[in-house]
């Protein structure tokens, strides 16, 4: 008020926005702190629901490398087997009603793989020896999912040149599928995917080789 020629100010009362300003500011710094603690929360929590999931026993991880293994050994004797001529080692290899399939030629059961066998090269004299050819298995990727697995292959068919000399024939890739069976890993489903030469071309020239063996 003006008074004697002197201007004064008014005292502000108790209450007032001057005096509620450092409580104010302590409210937001809370509300902030709580607000960026849930943002970090809702970060993590998916993060902490994956470290909960229980991790494989050690007994679980080394079933599964023996599996593993074990189906490799599938693989590697699926050749063996059959440059040895070995039908009866080779067919026991699928499973019960294991299939073995190419473009649209689909073998079902053993005795009709068996029959395959057969058709392609014809029965073995006794204690034959392979000396003309070899397959090559490589590059397996084997998933075992409990008693089912699925696998992943390559495969060269290396043939005696005409000169001796080891002379590649036939790349390919298998896919896979294999069961339990029995205690065993056998194969469920093998899918053999030709890529050089074409199935067209190895067909014709599985039938010249026949034809000349004539």
């Amino acid at each position: 008020m003006l008074g004697g020629g002197q201007l004064e100010f008014a005292k502000p009362r108790s209450g007032t926005v001057f005096s509620q300003a450092p409580a104010m500011r302590g409210d937001m710094n809370t509300r902030h702190s709580v607000f960026w603690g849930l943002a970090l929360l809702s970060l993590a929590l998916p993060w902490l629901a994956t470290a909960q999931v229980a991790s494989p026993t050690i007994e679980q991880r080394l079933q599964r490398v023996e599996d593993q293994l074990a189906i490799g050994r599938v693989l590697v004797d699926y050749s063996a087997r059959q440059d040895a001529r070995d039908y009866a080692g080779y067919v026991a290899l699928f499973a019960k009603n294991g299939e073995w399939v190419s473009g649209k030629n689909v073998y079902r059961g053993r005795e009709s793989i068996l029959k395959m066998l057969l058709d392609l090269y014809g029965s073995p004299p006794p204690g034959y020896v392979n000396a003309d050819s070899y397959h090559i298995a490589t590059n397996f990727q084997i998933d075992v999912e409990g008693d089912r697995a699925t696998a992943r292959s390559r495969h060269l068919l290396v043939m005696r040149g005409p000169k001796g000399e080891p002379t590649p024939a036939l790349a390919g890739r298998y896919e896979d599928e294999l069961i339990r069976e029995d205690g065993q890993w056998r194969i469920l489903r093998r899918v053999d995917y030709p890529i050089m030469p074409s199935p067209q071309e190895w067909m014709q020239f599985i039938r010249e080789r026949k034809a000349g063996a004539q």
